[in-house]
Parts: structure tokens; C-alpha cells; sequence
């Protein structure tokens, strides 16, 4: 039970393998892209306890060597000093330009060893082994890496294409509930911006998604990756279509930079959120209907999922303070934020013709409710 998105770029394309045992088989996908038989694996500490032997097996039963390096989980890892430390682990291992660098873990470690593979050497290669539900729908595909910075996310970095997505829809098994959640954030992201009648399956299947349903699981990665597939193809270094992407995203940046990008608010959670408040946003200034930002609240209170500012735990800053963290979103060209903003379900887009006062009056609302 085994699905192939793939990923039309060219002489930079390639293909998004989703199912169960890819880590098992991992040697067999990996061996055609190799020029000598070893692989340097970067992971995060709890990933690695669950799933790097998996990995190393799965390799050695193609006769290919690992190296492989640890780095501590969490968002705090994307930042200088742990890139500089895993740039200078790559090239004490002798790591060459046509090796593959190996990325086991979630959004985290695929941006931050994707973007070291990026200016290791000028480019090196490297292959996605995204290990839950965030990366394997978003974050692994699309060639986005990097690390953040105190002013912002994802702020340093570089456009750099894997040469190979592996999802294994098996490991999504060890998540937590919260994490896998998370994860559901930008899964529900895509039915919001281009696809009503994904949303509306997620809305009748999203209790079998959660409980572990493997078929449902793997049909929500893979339009989540189609979805992409075909964004990134025609607008590979976001110039306009491909800032879709980013729905939700916009609030969800300030609000992590706000928590300090700690697990107060994990991303997916943000993005949830985001989307919540995009949609709120959409419906005050007229874009469409006031039931449509309810069916959303209402499908992610379905799933248990953070649907409101009120379920960040701890204090956050005032509507202002807010909307200047928004201001050093990537997307602000001229000094003005570019929203994505919906017409309804399913039909997002880019404008940065939004009052601010009414984000401000709808962030305001919130944070009163909050407390």
C-alpha cells in the first residue's frame, strides 16, 4: 500500500515515495542516487532512539555505510550554532559534492540539513526521510531550508531541492497525539487554500486519520503532496503562487516568535491558528461568509486541535506587538504584509490590501477572550 507523488522540476525533479516500511527499504531507493556506498545521517536525539537502526539495516542490506550525527530536538536547533555544527561534522566525515547527506527527523532537521547541504561545498545532495506528519505533508518537500533568527523564522536560508522524499507513514505511529495534531494543522491548510472537496473528505475522515487509520492516513499525505507538487512546480522560489503555501502562516510566525519558538506553541498548532484567524480576517472584510471561518474553528475543535489564541497557554503580547512581529514575515514587500487571504474554503490568495486595523480588532477580540 504504497503511493509516488512526483515532483516536476526538471533536471531538479524528483519523486515523494508515501507508506508504511520505507525506512526498512530505505537502501533500495537510496542506492541508484549514490556515487560510493556510504550516507551521512543527520538526526535529533529522540528520533534517533526510535528509528535510526531502522535506518542503518535498511541500508546495510545494500551493502551502504552510515555515518550519522544527533543534534537536540526542537525548534531552538534551527539556528547558527547548530547549523555550523552539523556543516563542520559533514566535512569532518569528508563529505563530497556528489555524496548524499541524509535527513531522519521532522521539520527541524530536514530545513536545517537541507540548508547545510546547500552551501556545503556549494550543494551537495540530500535525501528527505521526513518522520512526522508536518514534514512529511509540507516541510520536506519543496526545496525550502533554513534556520531562523531572533528577528524572525525561517529567515536565513536557501532554496535547495532533495533528491528523494521518503515518508514513511509507518513511523507516524510513535508520534504523540499532540505532534501527529500538529501535523493536521497543515494538512487541513491545504483543503483550506485550493481544494474544497479534500476538505470536505478531511471533515468526514479526519476521526480515522487521528485514531490511526492507515489507508486515511496515507491518502491525506498524498494529496497534501500532490497539492504541493503542483504549486512548487510552477513557482519553484515563490514569485507568486507558491506563497499560498504560506496561508495561516503569517499569524502563525509572529505567534511563535511571540512564545519564544518554544513548545508553548508548536508549528502546526500555529498554523492551525493562523488559519483560523486568516479566515476570520477574510470574513470581516468582506471576502466571504461568516460560516466559513465557523465550519473551520469547528472542524479543528473536531480533532481537538488549538483553534484560538486562548488555547496558547501563558501571556502573550498585545494586537500591536503582534502585528509587528508580522512585519518581518518573508512575504512584506515595501513594508506592507502580504496576506493570504480566502474567498471562501478552498479558494485562498495573495493580496496586501488588508486593513490592519481590522486585524488588530480581530487579535484584540481574542487576547481580551483569552484573559
Amino acid at each position: 500500500m504504497r503511493e509516488t507523488v512526483h515532483v516536476a522540476l526538471g533536471a531538479r525533479a524528483y519523486d515523494i515515495h508515501i507508506g508504511p516500511g520505507l525506512l526498512q527499504d530505505s537502501g533500495a531507493l537510496i542506492a541508484p542516487l549514490l556515487n560510493r556506498p556510504r550516507v551521512a545521517v543527520i538526526s535529533d536525539e529522540n528520533v534517533a532512539a526510535l528509528h535510526l537502526e531502522t535506518l542503518r539495516k535498511g541500508l546495510k542490506e545494500h551493502d551502504i555505510s552510515m555515518v550519522s550525527m544527533t543534534l537536540p530536538s526542537g525548534e531552538s536547533t534551527k539556528s547558527w550554532p547548530y547549523l555550523t555544527q552539523a556543516v563542520e561534522w559533514l566535512l569532518d566525515q569528508r563529505v563530497e559534492r556528489r555524496d548524499v547527506v541524509v535527513a531522519l527527523g521532522g521539520g527541524v532537521i530536514g530545513d536545517l540539513v537541507g540548508f547545510a547541504a546547500a552551501i556545503l561545498r556549494r550543494g551537495v545532495r540530500f535525501v528527505q526521510l521526513p518522520t512526522s506528519l508536518l514534514a512529511q505533508v509540507d516541510s520536506s518537500v519543496g526545496g525550502k531550508t533554513g534556520i531562523n533568527s531572533p528577528h524572525g523564522k525561517n529567515l536565513i536560508g536557501a532554496f535547495h531541492q532533495p533528491s528523494l522524499v521518503l515518508a514513511d507513514t509507518s513511523v507516524l505511529e510513535t508520534l504523540t497525539p499532540r505532534d501527529f495534531l500538529a501535523g493536521y494543522g497543515e494538512v487541513a491548510k491545504y483543503g483550506l487554500l485550493g481544494d474544497m472537496s479534500f476538505f470536505q473528505w478531511l471533515e468526514e475522515h479526519g476521526s480515522s486519520i487521528s485514531s490511526g487509520d492507515l489507508s486515511a492516513r496515507i491518502h491525506a499525505v498524498k494529496r497534501s503532496c500532490e497539492m504541493k507538487a503542483g504549486i512548487v512546480a510552477r513557482d519553484e522560489t515563490e514569485q507568486g503562487e507558491r506563497a499560498l503555501l504560506n496561508l495561516g502562516h503569517t499569524f502563525c510566525h509572529a505567534l511563535e516568535a511571540a512564545t519564544g519558538y518554544s513548545d508553548r506553541l508548536l508549528h502546526g498548532e500555529g498554523v492551525a491558528i493562523g488559519c483560523a484567524l486568516a479566515f476570520e480576517v477574510s470574513a470581516r472584510i468582506g471576502l466571504c461568509s461568516q460560516e466559513d471561518p465557523s465550519r473551520v474553528r469547528a472542524h479543528l475543535k473536531d480533532m481537538n486541535m488549538k483553534a484560538d489564541l486562548s488555547d496558547i497557554p501563558g501571556n502573550l503580547p498585545d494586537a500591536d506587538a503582534l502585528i509587528e512581529l508580522m512585519k518581518q514575515d518573508k512575504k512584506v514587500t515595501d513594508g506592507r504584509i502580504n496576506f493570504i487571504m480566502a474567498r471562501g474554503i478552498g479558494e485562498a490568495f495573495v493580496t496586501p490590501d488588508v486593513d490592519l486595523d481590522v486585524v488588530r480588532n480581530v487579535l484584540t477580540e481574542q487576547l481580551a477572550a483569552k484573559g
